[in-house]
């Protein structure tokens, strides 16, 4: 049974406006331990590359919600799946995952993958809640584009 709060929140995509919140919103609700901090220039890059990409879940108006779906025209990506501390487990994620399939899938994904950091215990348990499994077979490898990054 769906808590009755999910039926108030509004997804929508995202916009210039709603960068600094973003931002803010990220600090606060995302996972940020092991990579780069999040930058109001990169969430414009985004924003205007792909605004459909980032989906926002909003409650009275302020964001509670978000996930990127990215799609190169290969790969379907999913990633920045955060939501309120105090709004967890309320299926505000299920239904952001669920709007992000559906966009990708209609570009014409056949498979979704979500980036979680490996020590994200509560990341994992949601990603596995909706029907994802860790790929054995494969690990990231990164590289900074900054030639000054260590």
């Amino acid at each position: 049974m769906s808590d009755p709060i999910v039926a108030t929140v509004e997804l929508r995509r995202g916009q210039g406006g709603d960068v600094d919140a973003l931002v803010s919103f990220w600090a606060e609700a995302g996972e940020n331990h092991h990579r780069p901090a999040d930058g109001v220039a990169l969430v414009e890059s985004l924003l205007s590359r792909d605004p459909d990409s980032l989906v926002i879940a909003e409650l009275d108006g302020r964001i509670v919600g978000t996930v990127i779906a990215g799609w190169d025209g290969w790969r379907a990506h999913l990633y920045r799946l955060a939501v309120a501390p105090e709004l967890r487990g309320r299926g505000i994620a299920r239904l952001l995952v669920r709007h992000a399939e559906a966009r990708l899938a209609e570009l014409g994904a056949i498979r979704f993958d979500a980036m979680v950091l490996a020590d994200n215990a509560t990341g994992a348990a949601a990603w596995s809640a909706m029907g994802y499994r860790p790929q054995d077979e494969w690990a990231r490898w990164i590289k900074s584009a900054s030639p000054d990054a260590r």
